[in-house]
């Protein structure tokens, strides 16, 4: 009987099943006729001309709109910058620049690159690309990528303008591949902890990340701080691998669903090239899909700590589909889970608008700045192998929280990062420069530690900027500030009750007291944005870290932000504490 019970509700189960797909297809068939019957209307008796090109982009643009946040379509003429960044590479000269002054500034040559080998070096200035000026107002990152990047094999003749020597030099460049590095930082902390920063999930990113722990761990290290901070995601197999180098065999380490009911379970192999030693995981508000795959494994195993902010949320996986015309759809075809069960996609229902809105509010309430502004139901609740509590419901929540740092702004430093004011100063300097810099600082430990920015140098960088036109200023921005003070419900009541009749217009008093507060408090608020106590401080790091990268490479030049990094600085204090880890009931 219980065998005839249990063939029955499989059968019910798979006549709905059936019923289900049938239903769908029948739908996907009524309406595709649909669609092609419009077109043919369209094509034969509309009455003027059409395209057709836009008109069906325009349509595919407007149906992934529909389905959700991560569903979207790429123009034929986009397809191969948008996979540049995954795929790990693209066909050019072998530099990265910076436009200082509407001039294409070198700021690295990459080693054994096209522009190494015939000999372009940093702090040369392109004013010229084949018979185009490369210089002035109609210069954009557009126009010099266009102009620079190439088919491999082909040539390009550039002249360039370096240090004060009047005479420009000339170099015939042969383009060739360019490897785009995800990891370009990576080093030993102190003798016991490195640090690797993966800036996206790409193809050959695994690649990457076992050969920095490979030197690394060949140097001493025993802990890891793997940084995930503004890493928006990638490929997901690229995820897999490298947390497979976390995670003991035959464990999950990710599973995918969809809505027919395939699954399929992601399990850690025998690689692991970091599965012992004490791990944290650095993750922020950007830290998106890919991202939240290493993390949410690393801490539902209890492999090591995550420590931050609460990530983006996006649990949702797409896959690219090439269309006719060689345009592409990365379509959504999954939702991903950690191996709690945790699906961290955060709610979409509200449309686009509000999705992307919702890092906003998410500083608006204060979440950025204090863990205890963000609650979580018991629902949401998911238990650790060794008993830790862990948390759905869009993103991962980290163990430990580390608010984002509110006083690190400035006006007036603010307008002098915008407009350039700090790298022209450098360049500038290194015209004269370089040579004794390299000499007396051979390296960039030496650097860190030898290297003092003095009030002279500060004084140079502030008469710098008063020459280029940086006023010690503040906006007001009096019009949005009064239309913020209407729409504040306590104040509109107040201003009811003052002139609730025609007599009481006569009556200035407490209008006066009301607009007095109110111009007091949008001046106190202005000023505290101008930040004038820490320019110096600021002014500090912002010349080291350009000194750095003019004389050493970006991801040697980056150990300076992380000296100022709070966020960095106190992971090095967790990493030491064995206390937390143990807290935490967190393996290393």
């Amino acid at each position: 009987m219980k065998n005839v019970k249990k063939l029955f509700i499989c059968l019910m189960i798979l006549f709905g099943a059936v019923s289900f797909v049938n239903a769908q297809n029948s739908s996907f068939q009524t309406n595709n006729a649909k669609i092609n019957q419009l077109l043919r209307a369209i094509n034969e008796m509309y009455v003027d001309t059409v395209d057709f090109n836009k008109l069906v982009e325009t349509g595919v643009v407007e149906i992934l709109k529909e389905l959700d946040p991560h569903s979207v379509y790429i123009a034929p003429k986009d397809v191969q910058k948008a996979n540049e960044p995954l795929q790990g590479g693209f066909d050019g000269i072998g530099v990265s620049y910076q436009l200082i002054k509407d001039t294409i500034t070198v700021m690295e040559v990459i080693i054994d690159g096209p522009s190494e080998k015939v000999g372009l070096m940093p702090g040369d200035k392109i004013v010229k690309v084949d018979t185009s000026i490369a210089c002035g107002k109609h210069i954009s990152n557009s126009w010099v990528q266009s102009h620079l990047r190439g088919k491999k094999g082909t040539k390009v003749h550039i002249f360039v303008k370096r240090g004060r020597n009047p005479e420009l030099l000339d170099f015939t460049i042969t383009r060739d591949k360019i490897p785009q590095n995800s990891i370009n930082v990576y080093y030993m902390v102190n003798n016991n902890t490195g640090y690797i920063r993966l800036e996206r999930f790409a193809q050959n990113s695994h690649n990457e990340f076992v050969e920095a722990v490979t030197k690394l761990k060949a140097r001493g290290m025993k802990n890891l701080i793997f940084d995930l901070r503004g890493n928006g995601g990638g490929y997901l197999g690229t995820a897999f691998d490298i947390a497979d180098e976390f995670i003991s065999k035959d464990r999950v380490i990710v599973y995918t669903e969809n809505v027919r009911g395939n699954r399929k379970n992601y399990f850690a192999t025998d690689n692991g090239i970091f599965e012992k030693g004490k791990l944290i995981v650095l993750v922020d508000e950007s830290s998106a899909s890919a991202s939240e795959i290493v993390s949410g494994a690393v801490q539902d195993w209890d492999r090591g700590l995550v420590v931050g902010r609460r990530t983006f949320g996006k649990g949702l996986v797409q896959r690219p589909l090439t269309l006719a015309d060689k345009s592409e759809v990365r379509l959504t075809i999954d939702r991903y889970y950690t191996p709690s069960g945790r699906c961290i996609q955060k709610p979409y229902e509200n449309g686009l608008e509000s999705y992307y809105n919702e890092l906003n509010n998410r500083s608006r309430h204060g979440e950025l700045f204090s863990a205890d502004s963000i609650q979580f139901p018991d629902s949401l609740k998911y238990s650790t192998p060794n008993g830790r509590i862990v948390y759905g419901g869009g993103g991962i929540m980290p163990d430990i929280f580390i608010p984002l740092d509110t006083t690190r702004y400035s006006t007036l430093y603010n307008e002098m990062i915008r407009k350039g004011i700090i790298s022209g100063f450098t360049f500038k300097y290194m015209e004269t420069h370089r040579k004794d810099l390299l000499s007396r600082y051979t390296s960039i430990d030496v650097f860190k530690s030898d290297f003092i920015v003095d009030d002279d140098l500060i004084n140079q960088v502030m008469e710098y900027a008063k020459n280029e036109g940086i006023k010690d200023s503040v906006p007001l921005l009096f019009s949005s500030r009064v239309e913020a003070f209407l729409k504040d419900a306590n104040n509109a009541k107040k201003l009811d009750s003052i002139y609730n009749n025609v007599d009481k217009l006569q009556d200035y008093e407490e209008f006066e007291v009301l607009m007095t507060k109110f111009i007091s408090d949008s001046y106190a608020d202005a000023m505290k944005y101008r930040n004038i106590g820490k320019i110096k401080e600021y002014l500090v790091e912002a010349i080291r870290f350009e000194f750095a990268r003019n004389l050493y490479s970006y991801g040697e030049a980056y150990q300076i932000i992380l000296l100022g990094d709070d966020c960095f600085q106190q992971t090095i204090e967790i990493m030491d504490n064995d206390k937390i880890f143990k807290n935490f009931k967190v393996d290393k």
